[in-house]
């Protein structure tokens, strides 16, 4: 006769934790502090042709092949200390009508470069948003978000995608690139968006991925992931859009 034998809870939970610390399955938990969310520019830009940022696009421009940074979104609150006015112009989309940041002129040079959506206010949006709620100014803010795009720029999962342009590729192969670059689970951090565009292509436009710990620190993106609570991936996958519209 079969006979079942009943783990007690402790000895459960101390055996789930092995499982854990070991590398295994399920994830190590962890706490997402903030999200970093960047953009396949190309796919935004089939739906926002009108956007500045897209009608000035060419294959040439950094953004055609590389990520390019939508935000740092510390997690649970917005707008930290922002006055009405400023708030509603933010929330009317009026960007460009924010306040200047005072930003360094290499960390605006470089900002320029990896967020295109500069030439219609995003960095003024996402300063005011998100931000003000992060606990740093706004020259440190974007120096720390210029840096983490830096690591993912530089990193397989942007080569992935720079050697498939046009082309679909899958969750299991950008999860294994996550996972190459950023170490084992990495992709258990990462949520992909996808949407279909109006001649029935399915885009990748954005990845969201997680952060633990002190992001303001300078702990590299591989560490901050590690740190992160999970999430599930998303889409299945997706094709990577060339620059230039309906490509």
């Amino acid at each position: 006769m079969k006979t079942t034998v009943a783990i007690p809870q402790p000895v459960l939970a101390l055996f789930t934790a092995v499982v854990i610390l070991a590398g295994g399955s399920p994830a190590a938990a962890g706490r997402t502090e903030a999200l970093l969310a960047v953009s396949w520019q190309p796919a935004f830009c089939e739906a926002r042709p009108e956007k500045t940022e897209c009608r000035s696009q060419t294959e040439a421009r950094f953004d055609a092949s590389r990520f390019s940074l939508h935000g740092l979104w510390p997690m649970g609150e917005n707008y930290c200390g922002v006055d009405a006015k400023p708030r509603k112009l933010d929330e009317a989309g009026d960007w460009l009508a924010l306040p200047a940041l005072d930003l360094d002129a290499g960390t605006r040079r470089l900002l320029d470069t990896v967020m295109p959506g500069t030439q219609s206010g995003l960095q003024r949006h996402e300063w005011i948003k998100h931000g003000t709620c992060s606990g740093m100014d706004a020259e440190r803010y974007y120096a720390r978000s210029i840096a983490l795009m830096e690591d993912l720029n530089m990193s397989a999962v942007a080569d992935l995608f720079a050697e498939n342009l046009g082309q679909y590729v899958s969750s299991e192969a950008i999860m294994h690139a996550f996972d190459e670059a950023f170490g084992r689970g990495a992709a258990r951090r990462v949520k992909m968006k996808c949407r279909t565009d109006d001649d029935g292509r399915l885009l990748i436009t954005e990845l969201t991925i997680g952060l633990g710990g002190d992001y303001a620190d300078n702990r590299s993106l591989g560490e901050l992931i590690q740190s992160a609570g999970g999430t599930s991936f998303g889409c299945a996958g997706g094709i990577v859009d060339r620059a230039g519209l309906d490509r």
